[in-house]
């Protein structure tokens, strides 16, 4: 049986003729394509990307992103790599069951999903598999529900201002108020919790999290999930154009420090060295209040990105 077959789901949103729109996520994205192509050697057909983009067959809504990952799941066997990279809008939320706030990313229809789902999803992974997550979000730190934080908040501060903002940069969030504000638009009730909406637009494929019960969660020991977060809980991601050898490009701050990192860098990299060198190059680059951080089990803080673990890597 082959072992270590590598399979990724690639999410762009840009959110095109929105107020809440960005420019650099489709780059993000299409880069990241090539890069699992051309240098960790993935099978351009397992490698799935939603983009947003008008004419799109397949949109990235949030019923569409959660059934491309739960069937990334579902055919995934021991030893295999799978990687999910999404670039676009984040959120913080509010429990239901507690004061404390949940990270979610935002798809197209603005149909979270947290950091529930993403733990449900981690729970599933075959034994000796790994499940990397790369999300170039705001509030992107802990999207991954109880995961061993690694490389976390940066407490040294940093000069006493905002990053260098081109015309084009923006930050990928957008605050729960607003997207309350639409929902209520829609769905006519008047409440501030955003579940009670969530479930009226989107039913069953609302997040795990406003279902009754609220799934429960593993306990708190190593596992399979991998989160490269662009920036702490509490920060903000960038969305922005920078200058690159063929010209001005819009992007994501992180995805774009990664790939540096990576081209920089010929050699295997581990997971912690990835984050540890992108949080460097968005230094360089001014970007002063944005600090990845890496969340996983210690053996895979420093197992190699984007590889088999060691004990599955040859065929049998």
């Amino acid at each position: 049986m082959e072992k270590g077959k590598k399979i990724a789901l690639l999410v762009g949103c840009n959110y095109p003729g929105t107020q809440y729109e960005l420019h650099g996520c489709h780059n993000d994205v299409l880069a990241m394509r090539e890069v699992l192509v051309t240098r960790f050697g993935f099978d351009p057909a397992r490698v799935e990307l939603l983009m947003d983009k008008p004419g799109s067959q397949i949109m990235p809504t949030g019923a569409n992103v959660k059934k491309a990952l739960n069937d990334m799941v579902d055919r995934s066997e021991e030893g295999d790599v799978l990687f999910f990279h999404y670039s676009g809008h984040g959120t913080l939320i509010k429990s239901r069951n507690s004061s404390k706030k949940e990270e979610a990313i935002v798809p197209c229809d603005f149909n979270l999903i947290t950091s529930i789902d993403f733990r449900q999803l981690v729970n599933r992974v075959p034994k000796g598999a790994t499940f990397t997550i790369l999300s170039d979000s705001c509030h992107s730190g802990g999207l991954i529900d109880k995961e061993t934080e690694q490389i976390g908040p940066f407490t040294t501060p940093g000069p006493d201002k905002a990053n260098i903002i081109s015309p084009s940069y923006k930050q990928k969030l957008i605050p729960i108020q607003s997207i309350l504000q639409d929902f209520t638009s829609l769905t006519s009730i008047v409440t501030t919790d955003i579940g009670t909406h969530l479930l009226e637009l989107f039913g069953t494929d609302a997040s795990l999290m406003f279902h009754d019960p609220e799934p429960v969660s593993k306990p708190l020991k190593p596992d399979e999930g991998i989160l490269l977060s662009g920036c702490q809980t509490n920060e903000t991601s960038a969305d922005v154009e920078m200058i690159m050898e063929n010209g001005r490009r819009p992007c994501g701050a992180f995805t774009n420090a990664v790939q540096t990192v990576l081209k920089e860098n010929s050699g295997p990299l581990s997971n912690k060295e990835i984050v540890l060198q992108a949080r460097k190059v968005l230094m360089m680059q001014h970007f002063t209040k944005q600090h990845p951080c890496l969340y996983c089990s210690d053996e895979n803080a420093d197992a190699i990105f984007l590889e088999p673990a060691r004990e599955v890597m040859s065929v049998e």
